[in-house]
Order: C-alpha cells, then sequence, then structure tokens
C-alpha cells in the first residue's frame, strides 16, 4: 500500500500511531501539528519516504486555511482528521476560548480539510477519509451521575460521525471512502493534558486504534469502534435512529395536545 497521506495532530497518541503505521506501509506523508520540532524529528526519523512537516494551529482560521489549501492541492489518498482537544468541564464553566477551540479543532478543521480533499478524491476515484471522533459520541443520552461532563465535546465527536456516515452515502460508488473511527479511552497524552490521571484505567493502545480503522476500511465500516466487540450494538443504534427519523410525520404527535 502506497500513496500520499496527511495527519493532523501527527506529533503524539493516534496521530503518530497513523503517521507511523502509514509511514511503514510505504506512504508518502504530510504530517501536520502545532509543535515543529516534533515534526521535523518525525520527517528525520523516516528516511524511507518523504515526509512534508507542515506546522499550522487547527484552532484558528488561519491555521485551517493553510491545511485546507494544501488538501486541495495535493493529490491525497488518505486524510486523517485527528487533531483534538478535550477541555472536560459543564459548559457553564468552559471558558469562551476553549470552547472555541474544541469546535475549531474537531468540528470546523475536520469540515473544511475533507471539504478541500474530497473534490480531488472523486476525481480520482480513490481516496479515504478518517475522521477520529470517540465512544463519547453516543454518551449524549446518559444522566447527570456519569462524569466529567463534557457537553462540546460530546457534541463535536457526534458532529464527526454524522458528518462521515451521511458524506459516506453521498460518496457511494465514487471510490472515496469516509470514516468515523471511535476509540474509547487510550493510552496517549490526550487526557494528561487536562489534568485527568487516568493511568489506573484500562486503556487500549494507539497502535490498536490505528489497527481497527484501517481494518474497518477494508471491512467498508462507515463507524469503527475499535472496542466494541458486538458490532450489532453500533447496527441498534443506527436502525433506532432511522427508524426515529422515519417515524416522524407533520401531524402533532398526540402527547403535544392540549388535553
Amino acid at each position: 500500500m502506497s500513496g500520499l497521506a496527511l495527519v493532523t495532530g501527527a506529533t503524539s497518541g493516534i496521530g503518530q500511531a497513523f503517521a507511523e503505521r502509514l509511514a511503514a506501509d510505504g506512504h508518502d506523508l504530510i504530517v501536520v501539528g502545532r509543535r515543529k520540532d516534533r515534526l521535523d524529528e518525525f520527517a528525520a526519523a523516516h528516511p524511507g519516504v518523504t515526509v512534508r512537516a507542515v506546522a499550522a494551529d487547527l484552532s484558528t482560521d488561519a491555521g485551517i486555511d493553510t491545511v485546507a489549501a494544501i488538501c486541495a492541492a495535493e493529490p491525497l489518498t488518505m486524510l486523517v482528521n485527528n487533531a483534538g482537544v478535550a477541555h472536560y468541564m459543564p459548559l457553564a464553566e468552559l471558558p469562551a476560548d476553549k470552547a472555541r477551540e474544541i469546535v475549531h479543532v474537531k468540528v470546523v478543521a475536520p469540515t473544511m480539510l475533507t471539504r478541500a480533499a474530497v473534490a480531488g478524491m472523486r476525481e480520482r476515484g480513490a481516496g479515504k477519509i478518517i475522521n477520529v471522533a470517540g465512544m463519547i459520541a453516543f454518551s449524549g443520552p446518559a444522566d447527570k451521575s456519569v462524569m466529567p461532563r463534557r457537553a462540546v465535546y460530546a457534541g463535536s465527536l457526534a458532529h464527526l460521525v454524522t458528518l462521515s456516515q451521511t458524506l459516506g452515502a453521498e460518496l457511494e460508488g465514487t471510490g472515496v471512502q469516509v470514516q468515523a473511527l471511535c476509540p474509547g479511552i487510550v493510552a496517549t497524552e490526550f487526557h494528561a493534558r487536562q489534568g485527568l490521571d487516568m493511568s489506573a484505567v484500562p486503556r487500549m493502545s494507539a497502535e490498536d486504534v490505528v489497527t481497527a480503522g484501517l481494518r474497518g476500511l477494508e471491512l467498508g465500516e462507515v463507524v469503527c469502534a475499535p472496542g466494541v466487540e458486538d458490532a450489532g450494538l453500533l447496527d441498534a443504534v443506527f436502525r433506532a435512529g432511522l427508524a426515529a427519523f422515519g417515524g416522524q410525520s407533520p401531524e402533532l404527535a398526540s402527547r403535544y395536545r392540549a388535553g
């Protein structure tokens, strides 16, 4: 397997694991992150493939526009929208700048990078887009006993799931695949950067997440949940959602009518 892959958030965790795996498989890479020193270290450590390091902050419009221009101009065979931030806290306590950062990194950036890449992929009749979301996307119905609260973060991941599913349907028959990759708790620097100690919690390796994502593409999965053994659970969620969507009517539901 070879081609040109662009990976965001490539300096640590799942993004770095994707970059390592894709380089080992012979892909040339465009690695994107905030830390130029880490990007350069990665490039120097992989002389067998061409690695272009792009330092960009995807929490800013300028950073998003820079990387989107690359996505539009380069013949990408794979785009991995992995960059992320968490900022786990109730919405009323979430500083405005942190709320804005989450939405830019996990909603605006993957949306705009995908938009920039998909036209060329469709024209070439091939391409793969992986949007790294998480199982927290399915946690919305949980009651207040489930902590920590993280409304904006959970909502941003749910956006990626629905975006991937809908876009996958738009692109059916074009040769372009879309996947929402939904790991649970992963052993990376991610939680430590938010001040959360997860060392006692069982966690999946970033390498296993990458293995699941790439194998999920081979299986044709639009939503890949690396830690869910019973894939029927996901199918049940999606069937129920479609049943609710299809169960609507222009008539006001009886429970809303005055007694």
